[in-house]
């Protein structure tokens, strides 16, 4: 969580009290009727099943909006960083007013939609109603999914770019499915399925721009009142942070100028992607005194809740503090990499006490990641222990691993020189095109997934060995983002996460790969 210098003044919690007194009736927004009475004794798929059926919300649409902004946990009303409150992350701050706006549309109190679970889910069903009705959706278009991107990209409370993030994340939801157990002990689902989501206006918002100080990461630059220009000491600590709200809710937060706060860069839970929103070389405000002379690293999640913290996030930000510590000379210990609640003169508590510091800081010393290549590789040039995001710019031995790969499946990737250039660029989005996936050019889980398990599809068991097995351990290291050991050796670990596949994308759970498992990692499910 990040906190803006001293010498500023935060204001932000008297605008947001007054805020969330508020009501929205004299937006011109039209009220629904008022639901029937709800009660907190409803289970979660009970409500999530009554919230689709009143507003006419595809259920597990539904769903994936709450479990890509909470994972489907309330937090027993506590707010996020962004003054957000319930399994859907109704919202009450200068920039986003979807709590009030849920208040409006249902009729329920303020105080209801922020710690009843079926109310705030009742109150996201009717806020991203109002968002389709904005939008055009007639009833027949209401029961096709893909016709709601739009309508979720409005609900992140942002625009251009930050929304388009926010709503890939939960069609790659919807894509890939889920399968959680919600806090109570209920077991909550929604079932994978090929989506090809209809993005209208955002389309143009899938061009990622470049990050100018980590090329493996994207660019969305924060408000600039919430950093200031340039440094008044040398660069000497990195300072963890976790965000207690969503990745692209934490960007949207730093794109509003009435925040004052920010971090440079933000990574994201299910696959590692990262965003840099303000230059090494200037002074975000997350961590008081501290600001002038450390980097911000922001992780999506909550520190009550260790399901956020990924193998892929610890990897994947490793190397990147693995990086900066490289660039700028700094010790690679506890004494210059610390969390956000040993920076002098904080009060917050991140990361937290489910945060690994021990895996943490073997990874960032190479043990296991190899530094800022996101995965030690083995001598076949194939095998990494965690797939980064790869995209136009990147340089290393993954993207000699895409070249190689691409190549191999009669792709021109030009040159296999570890630099992700125009030849390879275009290699990528006529691979994905002919998968069936997004052809944005951008190497994430998903293309990762579909590169490595490319080829033929012999059935695999316990017991078997080979090059094959190898394929499979590779691209479900990919698929999973927890690291398969790829020794071609069919064992019980390689049993155990092709059983976690085949739970997770609705196929026969037996542990052995198939042609119906093979099809899956070959389209990048």
């Amino acid at each position: 969580m990040p906190r803006r210098a001293a010498a500023h003044t935060w204001g932000r919690a008297s605008v947001l009290a007054a805020l969330t007194a508020t009501a929205l009736a004299a937006t011109g927004t039209p009220v629904f009727a008022a639901p029937p009475p709800v009660s907190a004794r409803h289970s979660m798929n009970q409500a999530f099943a009554q919230a689709a059926r009143e507003f006419d919300v595809p259920r597990d649409l539904l769903a994936a909006v709450g479990y890509s902004e909470t994972h489907l946990d309330g937090h027993a009303g506590r707010p996020s960083q962004a003054n957000g409150y319930g399994v859907m992350h109704l919202v009450s701050n200068p920039g986003n007013h979807t709590l009030e706006k849920a208040a409006a549309l249902t009729g329920t109190p303020l105080s209801k939609l922020r710690r009843d679970t079926a109310a705030n889910i009742l109150g996201g069903a009717a806020v991203l109603r109002a968002y389709a009705d904005r939008i055009g959706l007639d009833g027949a278009e209401r029961d096709d999914i893909d016709a709601w991107y739009p309508a979720v990209a409005r609900y992140s409370g942002t625009t251009g770019r930050a929304a388009a993030l926010y709503a890939d994340a939960v069609y790659t939801f919807l894509k890939n499915g889920i399968v959680t157990t919600v806090p109570g002990g209920e077991r909550v689902s929604v079932t994978a399925r090929p989506v090809a989501p209809e993005k209208g206006t955002f389309s143009d918002s899938g061009v990622r721009t470049q990050s100018p100080d980590y090329p493996s990461a994207l660019w969305a630059p924060a408000d600039p009142n919430n950093f200031t220009k340039g440094r008044s000491a040398p660069i000497s600590k990195v300072i963890i942070h976790v965000t207690q709200g969503s990745y692209s809710g934490s960007i949207n937060w730093f794109q509003d100028p009435t925040a004052e706060v920010s971090a440079h860069y933000v990574i994201r839970s299910s696959d590692g992607q990262i965003t840099q929103t303000v230059r090494n070389s200037d002074t975000a405000y997350h961590a008081r005194g501290e600001n002038a002379s450390a980097l911000g690293i922001e992780h999506e999640g909550f520190i009550d809740d260790p399901s956020w913290f990924t193998d892929t996030m610890y990897r994947s930000s490793a190397a990147l503090t693995s990086a900066l510590c490289d660039r700028y000379g700094i010790p690679k210990d506890r004494a210059h990499i610390i969390g956000h609640s040993e920076a002098a003169g904080n009060d917050h508590t991140d990361p937290g006490p489910y945060w690994d510091w021990a895996r943490y800081m073997r990874y960032v010393g190479g043990d296991d990641s190899g530094g800022s290549d996101s995965g030690g590789s083995s001598s076949d040039g194939l095998s990494f222990a965690s797939y980064a995001t790869q995209q136009s710019g990147s340089t290393g031995a993954q993207v000699t691993a895409v070249q190689k790969l691409l190549t191999a499946q009669g792709f021109d990737a030009g040159a296999v020189d570890g630099s992700f250039g125009p030849a390879t660029l275009a290699a990528v989005k006529k691979f994905q095109t002919a998968r069936g996936l997004h052809a944005d050019g951008i190497i994430g889980a998903r293309t990762w997934t579909a590169l490595l398990s490319a080829g033929t599809m012999p059935t695999l068991k316990q017991g078997v060995s080979g090059a094959d097995v190898k394929r499979l351990q590779r691209s479900l290291t990919a698929a999973l983002g927890t690291t398969v050991d790829t020794d071609g050796s069919f064992g019980p670990e390689t049993v155990t996460a092709v059983r976690a596949y085949q739970s997770g994308h609705g196929l026969t759970v037996d542990g052995i790969v198939g042609s119906g498992t093979w099809a899956a990692l070959q389209a990048g499910r």
